[in-house]
């Protein structure tokens, strides 16, 4: 199959968020091969155009890289794609190897490669150009049943507190949650995935122990994986399989406000905050993504996700008030819109095409953020749907692809694209 053929060239290029130049230059080049007018925008989205298009493809060529990504080691038996020790990168290479076929067969097409999209939508929100077909079929899905023409609203809340070093003597361990299963914040929130941080500040409390130094997490979009902490105690008296604990001789010295540290992850409430029986989807939801230590000074870092706007203002406002109460600093960051669901004319194309191939697919909305809910926010009158095969567990060494799912959407494309070349 050349599609999985083209993703697995793009396997070998590094393209990991904000490190993916030499992905760019690639598809700059592969497009310029295939008669497209290709434009680079400042914030390294790539739009190209060939004839007279009716319709526009999008995806982001960045990737979520955990475990050993961007080195990525394929393993393929026929059915399955997946990588070892490491995220696949699937989301959303998928896409961009689908788009790159399209790319070939038509003469009359626009594409839109949006970069950053994984840590908080930068290319998408930094595009200021102009869908000029009015269309725009995103290949960002992950769910071959579905054609989303909705998606949550997200922001990052940032909790931070000095705290310099005080004097202190016991024992020092070094503790450490390593190669959890991980997952996306808002996809997977609904399958209770364990937190690192929050195993390892639970671990840290119920032993009495004092922090000196803590850090966890990978990205602001990831269920954390990986924790480690350093801290003082007279023993070790709680134990837990999953943390891995390391003496480390005598300590002097930990953070001040550690408990504080402590009592807002352990009192902060992770996962789904409500769910809508009727759309059966998560409607609110929160994640602790990252804890870091750095000169002082202890940043955390939350991913709120809501289906509406209200339900967002309440999440931010709830973890705010925490936080305060523990003696952080909060600020807010990337703020997403929601996608309201609405039908019309191309979506309804892109459902009859699909219905052809799976008569169970329907129009859904997902909980995480979405690059087109962002464009059709931008330009007034963009039709936009979202679709792609299935891939589970991404952003997590757990990735993987079903490969006759994408076949089918593959095919799928190729009719709507071919559609519109009328």
């Amino acid at each position: 199959m050349e599609i999985l053929d083209k993703f697995k060239e793009i396997c070998t290029i590094p393209h990991c968020s904000f490190d993916a130049l030499q992905l760019r230059d690639y598809l700059v080049d592969f497009a310029k091969k295939s008669g497209f007018s290709v434009r680079i925008d400042e914030f390294d989205n790539i739009y190209a155009i060939k004839g007279k298009p009716k319709i526009c493809l999008q995806s982001h060529y960045d990737m979520v890289c955990v475990g050993d990504a961007p080195n990525i080691e394929l393993i393929d038996d026929g059915k399955i794609l997946r990588a070892k020790n490491s995220s696949l990168g699937a989301d959303n290479g998928i896409g961009v190897a689908i788009m790159m076929d399209m790319m070939e067969k038509f003469e009359n097409l626009e594409v839109l490669f949006s970069a950053n999209e994984e840590v908080g939508l930068i290319g998408a929100n930094g595009f200021n150009g102009r869908i000029i077909s009015g269309r725009l079929l995103n290949l960002d899905s992950e769910h071959e049943d579905g054609v989303f023409i909705g998606c949550a609203a997200g922001e990052l809340i940032h909790a931070k507190i000095k705290a310099s070093k005080v004097p202190a003597n016991n024992r020092l361990y070094e503790l450490s949650v390593l190669n959890l299963p991980g997952g996306h914040s808002g996809l997977e929130i609904i399958k209770d995935i364990p937190n690192s941080i929050k195993i390892l500040a639970e671990f840290i409390a119920k032993n009495n122990g004092k922090i000196v130094d803590i850090n966890g997490g990978e990205r602001s979009n990831s269920i954390p994986v990986n924790a480690k902490g350093i801290v003082i105690c007279d023993e070790i008296i709680h134990s837990d399989d999953r943390v891995v604990v390391r003496e480390l001789g005598v300590g002097e010295e930990v953070l001040e406000f550690g408990d504080n540290i402590l009592a807002l992850i352990n009192s902060f409430s992770q996962g789904v905050r409500s769910y809508d029986e009727n759309l059966k989807i998560v409607r609110d939801s929160i994640n602790l993504s990252r804890i870091k230590s750095n000169d002082g000074v202890i940043e955390l870092e939350f991913f709120a996700r809501s289906m509406s706007e209200d339900g967002l203002e309440r999440l931010k406002f709830e973890t705010a008030s925490l936080a305060k109460l523990a003696g952080f600093k909060v600020s807010f960051f990337e703020r997403s819109g929601a996608w309201t669901p609405k039908i019309g004319e191309f979506a309804n194309v892109v459902l009859k095409f699909m219905q052809e191939n799976n008569p169970k697919v329907k129009f859904q909305a997902v909980h995480a953020g979405l690059e087109c809910g962002v464009f059709v926010a931008k330009q007034n009158g963009l039709e936009a749907a979202s679709i792609g095969p299935n891939i589970y567990s991404p952003h997590s060494i757990n990735e993987h692809l079903e490969i006759d799912s994408l076949e089918k959407i593959a095919k799928v494309v190729e009719k709507i694209v071919a559609y519109y070349q009328k």
